[in-house]
């Protein structure tokens, strides 16, 4: 990526030479370049929320930012991105979204995240940080701004107006007021889950802002609720968590299995782990944030449930799937098994018997499949 300091080297993570999709947008370079060019101090803290691969703070690494993150996999993009242009360990602030932010912010910038509510929680939780100097500008490409966005700036930071777009892209420029009242944090939400959905019928599920259906059941996870394999299982895998509503099924119906919660959000196995204590559960559980079961041991592993996520922010792609199939492979005991709901159309069935070899239809209505594959060896 070409900035007004020079060009820097980018990869998401995990890298892959034959992955085409870049590690920064238009967006980015467009809020770099209002920076230079407007001149806009950055001697004080320095916070980004919602850089999705590091290109934000890596391009501004002098000025020895704050970055914060749901997101584990932009987080190691990050590091990798920070390393290899050569900037010193500790130069960058890496925070969470589930960690405190700082008590000052003198320059914010956002990268505008697809999830209005994450939106909503970060600026409800940096705003008391601000003061009448602070600088605040957001970015994102046109289609990601709406006029709720906007008006969620102005509702909680103040006064807000945005730039012309270039390339697609937008900035959106914020005034501080100090003396504006705000609302209260709405996040976390809780909910209690309809009737016919098995083990967790009419449990809490709680959700941190920017989780997947934070107000309500999506229909596809309803689905899996209603065809879960019985219990037995001994070690199970919630793979690609979300609120843990599937996995605390499992715990609920099972008070032997050992259950491991995985997300590669935050937020997510913040929601998880939320979800199981709400409930009372009963037996062992543990929760992780990382990168699939990339840090699971071989073998380990005796049934995975996953419904896997189709879109890494405005792309529509099956690499996360695809990585989440071969990690269960691999971290599954022989005749381990790994359960799949997803939509009809997304084809999964030819994957699955591609990796294991075999792949067994469970249970279908119009619009969704359950499938099960067995490791063989």
């Amino acid at each position: 990526m070409t900035t007004p300091w020079g060009e820097v080297g980018l990869t998401r993570f995990p890298e892959d030479p034959r992955d085409r999709l870049r590690a920064w947008d238009a967006s980015d370079a467009y809020l770099l370049r209002h920076l230079a060019e407007e001149k806009v101090p950055l001697s004080g803290t320095v916070v980004v929320v919602g850089d999705r691969w590091g290109a934000l703070v890596t391009a501004l690494a002098a000025h020895r930012p704050v970055q914060i993150t749901d997101s584990f996999l932009s987080r190691e993009a990050t590091r990798a991105n920070l390393a290899r242009a050569g900037v010193e360990p500790g130069a960058v602030r890496l925070l969470t979204t589930q960690d405190a932010p700082p008590e000052r912010v003198d320059t914010l910038l956002v990268r505008v995240p697809k999830s209005l509510a994450l939106l909503e929680d970060q600026l409800l939780r940096l705003a008391p940080g601000l003061h009448a100097g602070s600088v605040v500008v957001g970015t994102g490409m046109v289609k990601e701004i709406h006029t709720s966005t906007l008006k969620l700036f102005e509702r909680i930071i103040g006064p807000t107006r945005t730039s012309l777009a270039q390339q697609k892209a937008r900035l959106i420029f914020c005034i501080p007021d100090p003396a504006r009242e705000r609302p209260a944090n709405p996040w976390p939400y809780s909910y209690a889950l309809p009737g016919g959905v098995g083990a967790v019928s009419g449990r809490t599920v709680v959700n941190h802002a920017g989780v997947f259906c934070a107000d309500r059941l999506d229909i596809g996870t309803r689905f899996f609720l209603q065809h879960l394999p019985g219990p037995g299982a001994g070690r199970v895998v919630d793979l690609g968590c979300g609120n843990g509503v599937v996995g605390t099924a499992v715990a609920l119906a099972d008070p032997a299995a050992e259950v491991l919660f995985v997300d590669e959000s935050f937020q997510a196995v913040a929601s998880a782990e939320a979800t199981y204590k709400a409930n009372g559960v009963p037996g062992h559980a543990e929760f992780r944030v990382g990168d699939g079961l990339a840090g699971v041991a071989p073998s380990s592993v005796d049934l995975v449930l996953n419904n896997p996520p189709f879109h890494s922010h405005q792309a529509t792609t099956d690499a996360t799937a695809w990585r989440m199939f071969t990690g269960a492979k691999r971290a599954l005991r022989p005749g381990g098994e790994l359960w799949v709901v997803g939509n009809r159309h997304l084809g999964y069935h030819v994957k699955l018997k591609r990796l294991f070899g075999n792949a067994e239809l469970v249970a279908s209505d119009p619009k969704f499949v359950v499938l099960r594959a067995v490791r063989k060896s």
